[in-house]
């Protein structure tokens, strides 16, 4: 099947490559997948979309013959610490599950809630009840909230990961594991990936060199969060969800940096490399 390495659908967070939502496709097309993963358009974020506006996105999406992944929210995220109003994350998540119910897909990204000053205990217990009542929504909405490994309680520490699903304990709860997150926020991913493989249901794709706090992006395989490493351990588990490219080369929302003139051509190159890995890890799994 077109867009698929190994059983997995192959597809990239569209505004990696560009802000417009035309380009974006352009890009996945360049890759010859069909599939793509959603986050801002025309940098608007999808929960502050329009009628309108949403109406011309799906449109577009459907001519273009594109499923949909994933829907990655703002909610719990880098942006929005545990202090913040859960209010709204809840409009958020009506918002998205609609859009999902749209684009016939079931994947919303969240986070836990970087803390804001409140002592660890009470952040611990604000941000589990929180993905709790989340949880609950999403249930009634029938859509699944995948947990990135990245902002919040529960972004970089297996242990808390385990406790967060295991007390949340729904299916409406699943992780999404990201590659190249471990270098910027100081753990080995590798390893991390081990002790919560049986929860993943979603995978994002990038790489990178650095220290903590002062990432720098690269191709995936050039940098150090072994990459190659991880997408074995996952083919070899069978996992054959989604495999997602977000490789920072040129779009960082959390640096505040969007798709310049040569994002696409990054975003193509990062994707073609993902496959070639792909091919690689699948010959020696099979072995």
């Amino acid at each position: 099947m077109r867009g698929e390495s190994a059983g997995n659908p192959l597809a990239g967070i569209g505004d990696e490559a560009a802000v417009d939502l035309t380009d974006q496709i352009a890009a996945i097309h360049e890759l010859g997948w069909s599939a793509i993963e959603l986050r801002t358009v025309d940098a608007i974020a999808l929960g502050d979309l329009d009628t309108p506006q949403f109406a011309a996105m799906r449109s577009a999406i459907r001519a273009a013959e594109l499923d949909v992944v994933c829907l990655a929210s703002r909610i719990g995220n880098w942006a929005r610490p545990i202090t913040a109003p859960f209010s709204d994350d809840l409009r958020e998540l009506d918002v998205l599950a609609e859009q999902c119910a749209e684009l016939e897909t079931q994947f919303i990204r969240i986070m836990s809630y970087p803390n804001d000053g409140l002592p660890d205990t009470e952040w611990r217990d604000r941000a589990l009840d929180r993905v709790a009542r989340l949880t609950e929504r999403a249930a009634e909405h029938g859509v699944v909230l995948v947990h990135e490994n990245c902002a919040g309680w529960a972004g970089d520490d297996a242990d808390r990961m385990l406790r967060l699903v295991t007390e949340v304990d729904s299916p409406s709860l699943r992780l999404l594991f990201d590659t190249g997150n471990g270098i910027d926020h100081s753990y080995d991913a590798h390893q991390l990936l081990e002790r919560i493989l049986p929860h993943v249901a979603h995978v994002h794709v990038k790489d990178a060199v650095g220290s903590p706090g002062n990432a720098e992006y690269v191709l995936p395989g050039d940098g150090n969060a072994r990459v190659a490493d991880c997408l074995r351990q996952l083919l070899a588990a069978g996992y054959r969800g989604p495999l997602s490219i977000e490789p920072h080369l040129a779009t960082r929302p959390h640096e505040g940096l969007r798709a310049h003139c040569s994002a696409a051509e990054l975003f193509v190159q990062a994707g073609q490399r993902l496959e070639q890995l792909l091919q690689t890890c699948s010959e020696a799994v099979a072995c």
